[in-house]
């Protein structure tokens, strides 16, 4: 009797992690979902503006439905596209990316790199994401200048480290990015400093939301940070949320919008749209794109 008990508990268990695992990598990797969020960041009489923030695709060139699903995000009409990296995730993904975005590089835009953009991945023990010093091991180089030269070619402000104001929505807006910190290629240094009083808003972005960075953002004035890398946890415990963000950001934080703690700004991260091809895996973290409607305070 109990043999039988025991013989049933694990064949119950096995069935169990079976449907689960069907589901995080057949079903909800592929629930692309749209994210809307209010954020007072205007002076009281501003008129809204639309800012809509992608991240994380990790493109492969087979990955058809993804591109037409964000391609299809252009009926939203925004005043501001943002990517925050890690667009690519194969040497041959640029053709795939240039068809997800084709449609909203007619809108005024910016992007900064994460480091699948430079590196491709590589197969890797998932447990290793929770030790905080592992090794980062590098992947075939990606064409990350082909990306580069096709986005600032249609006008897209290239913001690894760097600095500058575009026009969105009739208004000026003043745009500070640094390139990934997780492989430490952001140098903050090079665009430090307060925003400017002419600028009508403000926004910083980084692929990895690494607190270090984030603070010396906020405490330029920045009034919206936007990051990614986090994938929102990726495999999240239901009541529970992230068991990991891979980076310094508190697990609390791993996607949405928050108050960044000890300042005025608000801090958005993307869950983001992809995995990591050796990991095609998510369970209550669905890949996901955000419209931010920027609100008077």
């Amino acid at each position: 009797m109990r043999k039988r008990t025991l013989f049933r508990l694990a064949t119950g268990t096995a069935a169990l992690g079976a449907a689960t695992l069907a589901y995080a990598s057949l079903v909800e990797r592929n629930m692309f979902t749209l994210r809307r969020y209010d954020v007072p960041v205007l002076p009281a009489d501003a008129e809204p503006l639309r800012v809509l923030h992608l991240s994380d695709l990790h493109m492969t060139p087979n990955q058809g439905r993804k591109q037409r699903w964000v391609a299809s995000l252009a009926a939203l009409d925004p005043d501001l596209v943002v990517v925050t990296g890690d667009n690519m995730a194969h040497p041959g993904a640029v053709p795939g990316v240039l068809r997800a975005l084709q449609p909203l590089l007619d809108y005024p835009g910016a992007f900064v790199f994460g480091s699948n953009d430079y590196t491709g991945p590589v197969w890797k023990n998932p447990f290793t994401y929770f030790l905080p010093d592992r090794e980062y091991t590098e992947g075939a180089e990606l064409p990350h200048e082909e990306l580069r030269d096709v986005l600032t070619g249609a006008g897209w402000a290239d913001l690894n480290n760097a600095r500058t104001v575009v026009k969105a929505g009739g208004r000026a807006v003043e745009l500070l990015g640094v390139d990934d910190p997780h492989i430490e290629r952001d140098d903050y240094d090079s665009v430090a400093g307060p925003v400017s009083p002419a600028a009508d808003l403000s926004i910083a972005l980084t692929h990895s939301p690494e607190p270090a960075v984030l603070d010396r953002m906020a405490a330029d004035g920045f009034g919206l940070l936007l990051a990614g890398h986090t994938h929102g946890g990726q495999v999240c415990v239901p009541g529970v949320g992230a068991l990991v963000t891979n980076c310094g950001l508190p697990r609390s934080m791993a996607r949405g919008l928050h108050r960044w703690p000890g300042s005025d700004s608000w801090l958005h991260v993307s869950a983001g749209l992809g995995t990591h091809p050796t990991a095609p895996v998510r369970f209550a973290c669905p890949p996901e794109v955000s419209v931010l409607t920027l609100i008077p305070r």
